[in-house]
């Protein structure tokens, strides 16, 4: 291995679990993050089997179950009645004596992953972004924002959808691409009775995540015309006013959504670069290159498993060059997987292609995230 130190730009889900799979092989990392605050909002996010196994990988997976909520099951209900057309367990790939998915706060993932990125032996940097980088071919010297400087072997962009990385980079790369839809979401006291994660579908599209043993957050989806923000005075009744034509067990939760400052809305963008996700010594990772919708509940897994597997890369290969292209080839399937049918799945909700099965599509994504990555 020719790669000694790196250095990753933000301070994300991917960017912080790059940095714990870098340091187990032994590479030195400095992670820095624009945000001064390091916040992150504070609604839930689904973690798939395959998370739960690459959270077991990077040794944090009992401090990450200590804060969420694990489950097996996914209940399918369809059309306003709500009728339930399924029920099933996916495999538990961490081994029996763990859950096969879990919902978790995203500040407490967050907590989870700067915490086994600082006992790694990480260093992390706030308030500061790239000014100027230089590739040339032995190193990368970096200058950043508050007039520091470093040189790297490496530089990896994980820094999200609108990736500053990623224009350096490649300064003609597409552009984000608004889907047509928004995803809400609010926590609230999850039932008793809520034993994994309940999806509705049609003509609301929609779901319960327990996220503690207390608490649960709701998500829906809407068509919106624009990228427009919503306003916080309102959002709860804005919310509200989204689920059309709610089946009953999703009505029932309607009058808990009360407080604006809880409700997070996003609209959906999404990017994939068919070409290379490299350039000399720096790669991007996560969303800087595949930015996936929600619809199968695994953006987060895609940018988790990249970590892993750009490190694993790394770690055998005897330039970055060779690591980043071997990188990609082992993670394009997944991540093409992941977000071409994501977004498919909301062009059928929209009404802009034919209806298809999403149940059979799900297998098959189950089954293609049980494999090894």
């Amino acid at each position: 291995m020719s790669v000694t130190s790196a250095l990753i730009v933000g301070g994300g889900i991917g960017g912080l679990t790059a940095g714990i799979a870098l340091r187990k092989k032994g590479i030195e990392v400095e992670i820095i993050e624009r945000d001064p605050d390091w916040t992150v909002y504070g609604v839930g996010i689904i973690q798939q089997m395959n998370v739960i196994r690459a959270m077991k990988e990077l040794d944090v997976l009992d401090q990450y179950l200590s804060r969420a909520s694990g489950f097996d099951s996914t209940t399918l209900f369809v059309g306003p009645g709500g009728h339930q057309e399924a029920k099933f367990d996916t495999p538990k790939l961490a081994g029996p004596d763990y859950p096969s998915n879990a919902g978790i706060r995203r500040t407490d993932l967050q907590k989870v992953l700067a915490e086994g990125a600082k006992a790694a032996g990480a260093k992390i940097r706030l308030g500061l972004t790239v000014a100027n980088m230089t590739d040339d071919g032995a190193g990368v010297d970096v200058g950043f924002s508050d007039g520091t400087s470093g040189r790297y072997d490496i530089v990896i962009g994980a820094d999200g959808v609108f990736s500053s990385t990623r224009q350096m980079l490649i300064p003609d790369a597409p552009k984000p691409n608004y889907t047509g839809q928004w995803v809400w979401r609010y926590n609230m006291p999850r039932p008793a009775d809520l034993d994994g994660i309940h999806i509705f579908a049609g003509p609301l599209n929609g779901g319960f995540v327990p996220i503690t043993p207390e608490l649960m957050y709701v998500f829906l989806l809407s068509t919106e015309p624009n990228t427009k923000p919503i306003p916080v005075e309102g959002a709860a009744a804005a919310m509200r006013s989204r689920a059309k034509m709610p089946p009953p067990q999703f009505a029932a939760m309607l009058d808990n959504i009360t407080e604006d400052a809880g409700v997070v809305a996003r609209p959906l963008e999404t990017i994939f670069l068919e070409g290379d996700w490299h350039k000399g010594r720096v790669a991007l990772i996560g969303d800087a290159v595949h930015a996936s919708t929600p619809h199968l509940a695994q953006g987060a897994g895609m940018a988790i498993e990249d970590g892993l597997v750009l490190a694993d890369e790394l770690a055998k290969a005897e330039t970055p060059e060779e690591a980043f292209a071997a990188y990609q080839a082992r993670r394009m399937p997944r991540v093409a997987h992941v977000a071409k049918n994501s977004i498919r799945i909301g062009d059928m909700q929209m009404g802009k292609i034919q209806p298809f099965d999403v149940g059979e599509l799900t297998g098959q994504t189950i089954g293609m995230m049980c494999q090894p990555i």
